[in-house]
């Protein structure tokens, strides 16, 4: 497997036409952070999510995503999640968004980001349950193999952080890989899936299978008829959750 820092080399530069943050993800996010006034963000990408109102550090290994964040960003070393370099309780928080899954150790990460701070925030998802999402149950059964590894409870019990449910809306503005699952067209176009992980990691063989296989349902009404349920609701429980210590 890629170290995340190649990957994100790789697939990083797609990042800004499709990952954008997502208010309602951030005000649960930021809400979590509490009275935080100091907040480190690990494996912070190009700064989505990074709370305007609060004195940010980031952290990043991949040179491709920290060039990408824009004018005005916070300040952004090059380091790993399982050695950041700064003394312990150096913040009133750390917060990470949807990388401890690429980090080489993500428990050691976690266990890091509650050394160097008083609070960690961590917003991922929860993949031991692959049928849950049609994407994956019906299309891209490859993916069960990528969420082998530490449960995401697991993560959470290191730490000792209580877990809180996000509903993912329908029309979230941030392009990672459960976010389209009412729009099931978007899956369709390639500039929507360059800048997901998920879709490296599997392969372009499954890939293609996998989006040709969605075409032809689309085609043929088999996915509407499949996932009727879902196309009216506004908001859905897919798997994501806040840790919170």
């Amino acid at each position: 497997m890629a170290a995340p820092e190649r990957l994100y080399d790789r697939i990083g530069p797609a990042y800004s036409a499709t990952r954008r943050t997502d208010p309602r993800i951030a005000a649960r996010i930021w809400a979590s952070l509490g009275d935080a006034r100091t907040v480190l963000n690990v494996g912070a990408g190009t700064g989505s999510y990074e709370p305007p109102d609060r004195d940010v550090t980031a952290v990043e290994p991949s040179a491709v995503m920290r060039a990408q964040r824009p004018p005005g960003a916070a300040t952004c070393l090059s380091a790993d999640a399982d050695r950041l370099p700064f003394g312990d309780q150096s913040f009133d928080a750390a917060m990470s968004v949807l990388s401890d899954h690429h980090w080489p150790d993500p428990i050691a990460g976690l266990h890091e980001m509650r050394r160097v701070a008083r609070r960690v925030v961590v917003f991922q998802f929860d993949t031991a349950r692959p049928d849950a999402f049609w994407l994956t149950r019906d299309y891209l059964p490859e993916f069960a193999e990528l969420a082998r590894g530490v449960t995401l409870t697991a993560r959470a019990e290191a730490i000792g952080a209580r877990m809180e449910p996000v509903p993912i809306p329908w029309d979230c503005a941030d392009g990672f890989f459960h976010a389209s699952w009412r729009r099931p067209g978007a899956y369709l176009q390639p500039e929507v899936r360059r800048a997901v992980s998920v879709w490296a990691r599997v392969g372009p063989a499954a890939e293609q299978r996998a989006v040709s296989a969605l075409r032809a349902d689309l085609a043929t009404g088999r996915w509407l008829a499949r996932n009727r349920a879902i196309t009216s609701l506004e908001a859905a429980d897919l798997g994501a959750r806040l840790l919170i210590t």
